[in-house]
């Protein structure tokens, strides 16, 4: 059906015009919107599908507009409903494609979103930092909201910016969206505790009679009034509803019904007046309005693509793919561990789904931690496992991982401890864009002692490599991609894992690619392509980039002339950095080696072959740059 609406609704001042009916009916035509998207691509529909009406709310309440009040939604993949009323609908078709729409917060696409929020936990804080800009900035009248996910609460962060808001006494209004998931279903006490919170009705009623009686006698006396007030902050205390908030200073309000458009107007007109910090608790239900959504909102995060759709939003049929990615492996690999050694233990933070543990999670449930949001825990916490003698690994994604480098530094590799560090998603992840593109990994991974650091050229290397990590006595990590597996070709038999050693898949006189990583396969097809024109390039697959594989690496770069580096991460500090300052200190003359990799820009979002040749890394690139470098040598000579 063709929304009526939507096509209307250039911004949210335009949302003022309509009517309680019509605003009802918009909160449909979005949700009809979030599903006519995932009929031709993945995207993230249960967390959007819970928050329209919150969404409404909000930009009915305040003015979101350039420099007026401000909202940081986190995390930022519940921003569609935002984008779809704030003048991109007719683009919103674009949305996680090369070139449309980020599936996050983009302040290049529209003044109100103020920030790319792909990380959670920082909204708290950086609405702070805006109130408190603000004020300085002679805006002293601005509202600051931030909407933060009850999986995302917990965050250590968060606690950070609630202590120092209550000690400012900060006009600030936070707004819990409890909808008793992170992507998986929440872990941890603040969980349990907001749970406590739901069940308390009999507070809420109480509290709201209290408020009329003070409210309705006038003349009451001071000494009667505060008996009053005692009699309502004791039945809170009882009832234990919103005293963590409170005691940190923060006014608590709620729950309240997350998808009562009338109701979350009334309230938030009620909070906008009142100064100090202030948290509104608000329950809602990820996947809202479409039943399985609703029912399974773990796999409705980013479902595959719709193929049927049903009468009132039924889901009919989700397209199904048989392609096995690293992950797979890396997970089957783990569950294989955990049966062989009781000493092997998995850690995740809250992306048990995405890294593919739920059958660890049910088959080793006293060795499987979910920590939730907390990455600097989660390697703190593997720290002391491995201290006690187990065999902690970290699950985590690459992006995510950089949340707890001081904890890597600290707490495992000064200490020396065998913590394996999985690194899912390391290189391009398409979509999802330049928060969640793990190329930043290589870098600071080799920058410590005692740490090891390698990347599987192709499936054949990746169990064998993860046996490795398991079995080496000190920090390891090992980096993957967001990829379905890809075997390369070998004319001689496989090379066994050994520490610090690359793999030679084949030498050739005129030059070679070093490969770290899965690129390894397009490194390969290059070589091929190019045998057929006459020109003998070797591929090394390099498997390690701390420690470096200087016997075979060095001697490429000795003896050949054109060396080409590739790899699926940043080329400041990567890989081909490693390569050239090994060179350098062996006193190599290093004018052939070329360097390829991310280049030092963020790199939006897009499909992870489009973004590869935008990079230089496609298998074409790889070909056009041995050409030409070969062909600017034959001019060097004549």
């Amino acid at each position: 059906m063709t929304p009526k609406l939507l096509p209307q609704i250039k911004s949210p001042h335009d949302l003022h015009a309509l009517t309680d009916e019509q605003l009802q009916e918009l909160t449909h035509e979005i949700r009809d919107e979030l599903i006519r998207v995932l009929t031709t691509r993945p995207a993230h529909f249960a967390s959007n599908l819970g928050v329209v009406e919150l969404t409404l709310a909000l930009h009915l309440t305040f003015d979101f507009s350039k420099n007026k009040d401000r909202l940081i939604w986190d995390t930022g993949h519940q921003i569609y409903p935002q984008k779809l009323i704030t003048g991109r609908y007719d683009r919103f078709h674009t949305i996680r494609t090369k070139g449309g729409l980020m599936g996050f917060p983009h302040p290049g696409e529209s003044e109100y979103d103020l920030f790319m929020t792909g990380h959670a936990g920082c909204s708290v804080s950086t609405i702070s930092g805006l109130k408190a800009g603000d004020e300085l900035m002679g805006r002293a009248d601005n509202h600051a909201v931030a909407v933060i996910g009850d999986g995302a609460f917990p965050s250590g962060i968060v606690f950070e910016a609630l202590n120092n808001i209550g000690g400012m006494n900060q006009n600030t209004l936070v707004v819990l969206n409890d909808n008793q998931m992170s992507i998986c279903p929440r872990t941890g006490g603040v969980g349990k505790y907001l749970d406590q919170c739901r069940m308390t009705g009999l507070y809420q009623g109480g509290k709201r009679r209290l408020n009329q009686i003070l409210n309705n006698i006038p003349l009451i006396g001071e000494a009667a009034r505060s008996s009053l007030e005692a009699l309502r902050d004791g039945l809170k205390a009882w009832l234990k509803d919103g005293m963590l908030f409170e005691e940190f200073g923060f006014r608590y309000f709620g729950p309240v019904d997350g998808h009562d458009l009338p109701a979350l107007r009334r309230i938030l007109k009620d909070l906008k007046g009142q100064k100090g910090p202030i948290l509104l608790h608000v329950l809602t239900n990820k996947g809202h309005g479409v039943p399985q959504a609703a029912e399974d909102p773990v796999t409705y995060h980013t479902p595959p693509v719709f193929e049927q759709v049903g009468p009132d939003r039924a889901i009919v049929a989700l397209k199904k793919s048989g392609a096995k990615a690293y992950t797979d492996a890396i997970s089957f690999g783990l569950h294989q561990a955990m049966q062989d050694d009781p000493k092997v233990a998995v850690l995740t933070a809250a992306m048990c789904q995405g890294n593919k543990l739920e059958k660890i999670r049910e088959d080793f449930p006293e060795r499987f931690f979910d920590v939730g949001i907390c990455e600097s825990h989660a390697v703190a916490f593997a720290g002391g496992m491995a201290k006690a003698g187990m065999v902690p690994v970290v699950d985590i994604y690459s992006t995510f991982l950089q949340r707890s480098f001081d904890q890597i530094f600290q707490e495992v590799c000064l200490q020396n401890l065998h913590v394996v560090f999985c690194m899912d998603r390391a290189g391009l992840t398409g979509p999802e864009g330049p928060t969640h593109h793990g190329v930043f990994d290589v870098p600071y991974m080799r920058l410590f002692p005692h740490m090891v650091s390698m990347a599987p050229g192709d499936e054949a290397d990746a169990q064998p490599m993860l046996k490795f990590a398991l079995k080496h006595n000190g920090p390891i990590s090992l980096r993957y991609p967001k990829a379905n597996l890809e075997k390369v070709e070998r004319t001689a038999p496989f090379t066994p894992i050994e520490l610090g050693k690359a793999e030679v898949i084949e030498w050739g006189e005129d030059g070679c690619f070093v490969a770290f990583g899965t690129l390894l396969s397009n490194c390969v097809a290059a070589a091929k392509k190019l045998r057929a024109e006459g020109i003998q390039m070797g591929v090394v697959n390099a498997r390690f980039v701390k420690p470096l594989d200087k016997d075979t690496i060095l001697k490429a770069v000795e003896t050949l002339p054109l060396v080409v580096t590739v790899e699926e991460g940043t080329i400041e500090g990567g890989f081909g950095s490693a390569v050239l300052e090994a060179a350098n200190a062996a006193g190599l003359d290093t004018r052939s080696v070329v360097r390829r990799g991310i280049p030092d820009k963020f790199i939006e979002h897009g499909e992870r072959n489009e973004l590869l040749a935008d990079c230089g890394l496609s298998v074409d690139d790889l070909v056009e740059l041995v050409r030409s470098s070969r062909t600017a040598e034959v001019a060097k000579c004549e």
